[in-house]
């Protein structure tokens, strides 16, 4: 089972069926919020969606597909932080990120990213990292900047965002270059 300690106040760690509503919660009072950049939110309509997202995690974690890890700080859900998909054959990982509107502003999801990479590069063992940020989207993408992540080019309308394609900037990392 996945579990990692960032810091003192932030554990990254696999969700479980007892995060089913606390999860909802999370989701439910920052739509507004995430429906800017997350196309999933109309899917997760009540808490049996949760706890399908949540098994389905897990899942993927136990067939070595993603690691989809939940973000904990100082003991409460704050957001969610993944490998959403695992390269074995070329070591790569793939992370995506959001986080609930109040934790915004405190450095939990650069932590968490940072955290993750750390993760991904010396427990895992991969050779590249890619985030995906939609081109609009400054916060997502700062993270990545602020992280040392080299921007590697734009996808044109690769993601559709419930009215409308988007662009993503694709950022890389190597395991060479990360410190």
């Amino acid at each position: 089972m996945f579990y990692y300690e960032v810091d003192e106040d932030i554990t990254l760690r696999l969700l479980n069926f007892d995060d089913t509503d606390e999860l909802f919660g999370l989701i439910d009072t920052s739509r507004d919020h995430l429906r800017q950049w997350m196309p999933w939110l109309d899917t997760t309509k009540e808490p049996e969606d949760s706890k399908q997202f949540i098994d389905s995690a897990y899942q993927s974690y136990a067939n070595r597909q993603s690691l989809i890890a939940g973000i904990f700080y100082r003991g409460r859900l704050a957001g969610m932080v993944s490998f959403n998909s695992l390269d074995w054959a070329n070591r790569i990982g793939s992370v995506g990120y959001w986080i609930a509107q109040n934790y915004q502003g405190k450095g939990i999801m650069t932590r968490s990213v940072r955290g993750l990479v750390d993760y991904g590069f010396h427990v895992l063992g991969l050779n590249r990292i890619d985030i995906r940020a939609a081109y609009g989207n400054k916060k997502s993408r700062a993270i990545a900047e602020r992280l040392g992540f080299r921007q590697e080019g734009q996808l044109r309308q690769v993601e559709w965002l419930y009215d409308h394609y988007v662009d993503h900037v694709v950022y890389g990392m190597l395991a060479q270059d990360w410190i």
